[in-house]
């Protein structure tokens, strides 16, 4: 489900040359001295530029970063962060070095994977999954137990992936529940955990069980439904609700959601192929095209495996 920017999606729908009845814009045009011209090196022209250009308005709050030096020679790199309530976007710009052009894209190294970037920040160590170690092809994909994408996302992967794919492909589960709209949902992720490191193997059965019981969970029912799926997996309900009750295993769904962020995700599902990312629940056969396609890209680049950007493992001769 897409999370939407609220109150950030509101107020883009409103614009910016008026705002809201009795507001005024966070930053008006000054008018320069004739013959000087704008920068966008300067932190207040470059704000009054991307709000206009996004039409964020003074209820979006607007941080430009420092320029910092870019692949691109000749320009500096620019971060621009707008956060509204609980949500926030991070936009990167390439401004010239005197100032006077921007440019939006990414800027891609040919000698490199297009997706090294996303791939340095994927991290897979100690994480639920399935499949083959070392397959060439990786999914990593973070959800959302509350999502009804997610869970229509998590049964075309369960159904289709190992049957189709006994040895070519690994797949890894990232928590990000978006509590802004969804209650329990990272009380869920923090009960998953809490299974996980009671007893690894049987995570995914609850990942299924989770999904498909999905309708009948509530905030208020979530604990008794965990320790009702509990009792299938003989887990020791003792343990299990001192882990759900003291949040012991927040901090490891924080990492996720930091990680998440950092990625540039804002709604779920979103799932990363060999750390290209697909945004949004799609359907198996647009999926399985890209499967098959990364699988003959690595056949034929076989030093540039996926797995190796995105698991650790200990130093040993075996996992060369």
């Amino acid at each position: 489900m897409r999370l939407p920017l609220f109150p950030l999606a509101a107020i883009l729908c409103l614009g910016v040359s008026s705002g809201l009845p009795g507001q005024t814009p966070a930053s008006t045009s000054a008018k320069l001295p004739d013959g000087q011209k704008k920068s966008a090196l300067d932190k207040a022209a470059m704000e009054e530029y991307v709000r206009h250009l996004f039409v964020w308005g003074p209820q979006i709050q607007v941080k430009v970063g420092d320029p910092n030096p870019a692949d691109l020679p000749g320009f500096h790199q620019i971060s621009v962060m707008a956060s509204a309530g609980g949500t926030s976007q991070e936009e990167l710009f390439y401004v010239s070095k005197d100032g006077r052009k921007i440019v939006r894209g990414v800027i891609y190294d040919v000698d490199k994977s297009p997706f090294e970037a996303d791939l340095k920040k994927l991290k897979t160590e100690l994480q639920p999954s399935f499949g083959t170690p070392g397959a060439p092809v990786v999914l990593v994909l973070f959800s959302d137990f509350q999502c009804g994408y997610c869970k229509e996302e998590a049964k075309m992967i369960r159904q289709n992936l190992p049957s189709t794919y006994p040895k070519e492909v690994r797949v890894y589960f990232k928590d990000f529940p978006l509590e802004q709209i969804h209650p329990w949902a990272k009380t869920a992720a923090i009960a998953g955990r809490c299974v996980f490191r009671q007893k690894p193997a049987a995570f995914w059965d609850y990942h299924d069980w989770m999904f498909e019981h999905q309708a009948d969970v509530t905030a208020e029912n979530l604990k008794e439904k965990v320790f009702e799926f509990g009792k299938t997996k003989e887990l020791n309900e003792q343990q299990l609700g001192s882990c759900i009750d003291t949040r012991a295993t927040e901090a490891e769904v924080n990492r996720n959601i930091a990680e998440g962020k950092a990625l540039q995700i804002n709604s779920t599902p979103t799932l990363f192929v060999n750390g290209r990312k697909l945004v949004g629940q799609g359907g198996w056969p647009q999926l399985r095209q890209i499967i098959d396609f990364e699988i003959d890209y690595q056949k034929a680049h076989g030093d540039a495996g996926a797995e190796k950007c995105c698991e650790v493992k200990l130093p040993s001769p075996l996992n060369n």
